[in-house]
């Protein structure tokens, strides 16, 4: 379960910035997740769950934006989603297959890969 490590990295990385102000509360945190991170949002929010407690963090609300993958091709110029392709054989993944949707050349994956805080909604101290 590598949604753990991830959630861990980001709530360390959420608190050492809180840090630099003076917050009494913290009501959520928004996070952008690439379709191409392969990674769970119902296992992320567990993790959330477990790792804020006893923190700053503790009962907020973890909010998970997706973001789905964009190609741009090197040979026709395509730039847009890509078509994602599964193999009927594979109940719990799908394989994506990047290649050009036009003219099925390479691509440059521009938008997917993302796993990053957007923003947060804190309550400041007076």
């Amino acid at each position: 379960m590598h949604e753990v490590s991830v959630v861990t990295s980001l709530v360390d990385a959420v608190i050492a910035e809180l840090g630099k102000y003076k917050v009494e509360k913290v009501n959520s945190v928004t996070a952008v997740i690439g379709d191409l991170t392969n990674l769970g949002e119902e296992q992320m929010a567990f993790a959330y769950e477990i790792v804020t407690r006893g923190t700053i963090l503790e009962g907020s609300e973890f909010i998970v934006e997706h973001e789905p993958i964009e190609l741009r091709c090197d040979s026709c110029g395509y730039w847009g989603p890509a078509k994602i392709l599964t193999d009927p054989d594979f109940d719990t993944h799908s394989i994506p297959v990047l290649a050009c949707p036009e003219c099925g050349g390479h691509v440059q994956v521009t938008k997917g890969q993302s796993c990053t805080i957007k923003c947060m909604d804190i309550e400041e101290a007076d």
